[in-house]
């Protein structure tokens, strides 16, 4: 055994799994995980969502512990009983959304409960934000160490964790979806991060459903389908085709199934709509059986805009008209009834109660519709989520599961299902695909092809440009809260959407 830690030792390797099994009750969420980083390299773990991914990080990270297989640290078996084991053994974890303390400083963040003591048995506060200081140095990262975090924004968090890791002496950091909710500019300042990580001998593991990133920042990449090991393969050897079928045991040879549909009548009229310090002078038209793309980056006020047209937020000025008559201000409950629907940006927060059932997740925009004689009947919610789980394809064990235990592509089925269930004529849909698996991508794409080719009118909102050119049969761009831009899908080339996101660019009719 001895010989054995010593090769791997030798070899370079930091962490091995070697086919993990790990089941909670009679669902078995890793049926086969292995995984092996090397010292000085970045390696994308990657996966449809159910793949078994999150499962393998949690076990790495001492929140699960394994049924079987073997855990090897440095070469030496482990077995780690939480989360504080696994830190002090040199792992740390950044998530996508960090968990800080919003009124500490961001140097107290970095050394909450291990602060170091002076002589006399106090904290040493120089001490703590001269290391502090340091570490951002060697980071290249300008962080004022003496900042409040409240207001930071995620990337600067995110780099607050790492440099909390970087105290503690992690060895192996693991980044799961770290750039979900990040700029471009902060996304390159995270690489740059991480490559000068890589440098010092650490070991990185990269989990992200983004191709490009995976392929501009990774050394190696292993691909788990169905809780299970497929393959492991340089980058350098690799393609995205080979790891799209490796990841859904096909070949997704349409993930943009544009479907052709007759455009029908003007059902949706936005005027003139304002909202003072967030969008002003919004208009424009959403017609029967089209897919209208709304782009821009970050912060345009896309999302902004529909909340507001929905009725989830106040707008001073401007009118809307749905199928011919205006539509309340301020009510989701009367565009709901009126026939608009909103999947919103944020399913967790703002689209599911994760603690309740799929079933009731499903039916709750139309259980006033269920009721009889005032009284809700468990057979009819079960009759009409058993209707859009079956039609949306949701993988569960059974509808009464918590929605929170669903992957996250099987969550945002669910709020399509919910929405669906209420038969609107117009459906908005913000960053439809955001964190969900290349396969459940082409699976909503269909779909929403699918929709308007039966007459609905749906205003997709989306970040990602591929996604927007495949999609809309019209584009529209916002930039800092007006339109700057209106293409058909003949004009819309990524270098005109692009111009009009980044440029004062006048509308184009």
């Amino acid at each position: 055994m001895a010989d054995a830690d010593a090769d791997a030792t030798a070899s370079g390797h930091a962490l091995e799994l070697r086919r993990v099994v790990k089941s909670f009750g009679p669902v078995v969420a890793l049926r086969s995980g292995s995984l092996t980083l090397d010292r000085g390299s970045i390696h994308a773990l990657i996966g449809e969502n159910g793949a078994g991914k999150s499962t393998l990080v949690k076990v790495i990270a001492g929140l699960y512990r394994r049924d079987s297989g073997e855990f090897l640290l440095d070469g030496e078996p482990v077995d780690f009983s939480s989360t504080a084991q696994s830190k002090a053994a040199g792992i740390a974890v950044i998530y996508q959304e960090p968990t800080l303390f919003p009124d500490l400083s961001v140097t107290e963040n970095i050394f909450m409960g291990r602060q170091p003591t002076n002589r006399i048995g106090r904290i040493d506060r120089r001490a703590m934000r001269d290391e502090a200081t340091q570490i951002f140095a060697r980071l290249g990262v300008a962080l004022d160490p003496e900042r409040i975090t409240e207001g930071l924004s995620i990337a600067d968090q995110q780099i607050i964790e790492i440099a909390k890791a970087i105290s503690l002496d992690a060895r192996v950091l693991i980044m799961d979806e770290p750039t979900a909710a990040l700029s471009g500019v902060e996304v390159e300042r995270l690489f740059a991060v991480a490559r000068s990580l890589r440098d010092e001998g650490r070991a990185l593991l990269f989990i992200s459903h983004r191709f490009d990133e995976v392929f501009a920042l990774c050394d190696t990449v292993t691909v788990m389908r169905d809780g299970s090991y497929v393959d492991t393969t340089p980058i350098s050897e690799t393609s995205v085709d080979e790891l799209v079928r490796q990841m859904v045991g096909r070949d997704v040879t349409d993930l943009y199934p544009k479907l052709p549909a007759d455009v029908g009548d003007v059902v949706l009229e936005v005027n003139g709509l304002t909202r003072v310090g967030v969008f002003r002078d919004i208009t424009f038209t959403l017609r029967a059986g089209e897919i209208v793309g709304l782009a821009g980056l970050v912060g345009a006020g896309r999302s902004e805009v529909a909340r507001a047209i929905f009725g989830v937020d106040p707008y001073e000025s401007g009118s809307v008209r749905l199928h011919g008559k205006p539509l309340p201000k301020s009510s989701p409950r009367a565009a709901t009834a009126r026939g608009l629907a909103l999947v919103p940006e944020d399913r967790r927060k703002q689209g599911l109660v994760l603690d309740e059932s799929v079933t009731r997740n499903v039916t709750l925009a139309i259980r006033t519709k269920l009721a009889k004689w005032g009284l809700l009947w468990g057979g009819a919610e079960n009759r009409a989520a058993q209707e859009w789980a079956s039609r949306l394809e949701v993988k569960t064990a059974a509808l009464d599961a918590e929605t929170g235990t669903l992957s996250g592509g099987n969550q945002q089925k669910v709020v399509l299902g919910k929405w669906l269930a209420t038969e609107p004529t117009v459906l908005f849909v913000d960053e439809p695909t955001r964190g969900i698996d290349v396969g459940t991508k082409a699976e909503v794409h269909r779909l929403l092809s699918e929709l308007a080719q039966q007459g609905l009118a749906i205003l997709m909102i989306s970040s990602e440009l591929p996604e927007v050119l495949g999609m809309a049969d019209r584009v529209l761009v916002m930039r800092e809260g007006r339109l700057t831009g209106e293409f058909s899908r003949a004009q819309a080339t990524p270098e005109a959407v692009m111009f009009a996101a980044t440029a004062d660019a006048e509308v184009a009719q």
